[in-house]
């Protein structure tokens, strides 16, 4: 005999779920918002207004400022990185002719 339930059963069923399902969302949308602040994202702000922003906002995120470097620091930095370069070569060269 197949079982039929009734309207009533049915509604409470379903709205039992929708709130079980806005709690997971909740839970899953504080736990992006640390996230990105373990990243770095939106310093300065709290998991809970970074979790209404995620969800409210669509614009695209903002680029951060790139940080200025002198000419002597980017002549050092290059510098140092051909070294390394320079290093990892030979080495890589001495283990083929072994």
């Amino acid at each position: 005999m197949a079982r039929t339930s009734s309207p009533v059963n049915t509604a409470t069923f379903l709205e039992a779920a929708l709130e079980g399902l806005q709690l997971q969302k909740q839970r899953i949308e504080e736990q992006i918002a640390q996230v990105r602040g373990m990243l770095g994202h939106g310093k300065g702000s709290s998991p809970k207004a970074a979790a209404k922003a995620a969800t409210t906002t669509t614009a695209a995120p903002v680029a951060k400022e790139r940080r200025k470097l002198s000419a002597a620091a980017r002549k050092r930095i290059a510098i140092a990185q051909k070294k390394r370069w320079a290093a990892y070569r030979k080495e890589v060269a001495a283990g083929k002719s072994e």
